[in-house]
């Protein structure tokens, strides 16, 4: 069953689509009418998403990852933003260190 996305989420998700193009304004766009399907096994952050298509329309066609980027704390990670269809699909967190990242950075320290 799907869950509301937490405020870590919904920042990290704007701080990443902070663009004026259509494809990070479509996405945006998607942010209110999106909700947590799934989380990864490994314990890290990571987030399946799905969006209410009922409420908001696809963003443009465009290529994955649909938004990138570095954390200057902590230097060792980064973020991606997934789409499948022109919709939010996954948020994903990844580190260079062997322990999962089981907290949002915050997003203040997001280097695109």
């Amino acid at each position: 069953m799907a869950e509301p996305l937490s405020q870590d989420a919904t920042t990290t998700l704007k701080a990443l689509l902070t663009g004026s193009d259509p494809v990070s304004s479509a996405l945006r766009a998607q942010i209110p009418h999106t909700q947590v399907a799934g989380t990864c096994g490994c314990g890290c952050v990571t987030l399946d998403l799905v969006v209410d298509r009922t409420k908001v329309p696809a963003a443009p066609i465009h290529g994955n990852p649909a938004a990138d980027a570095w954390y200057v704390v902590p230097e060792d990670a980064g973020v991606m933003v997934f789409t499948a269809g022109g919709y939010l699909s996954l948020l994903e967190i990844y580190s260079a260190r062997s322990e999962p990242i089981t907290r949002w950075p915050e997003p203040r320290f997001v280097e695109h």
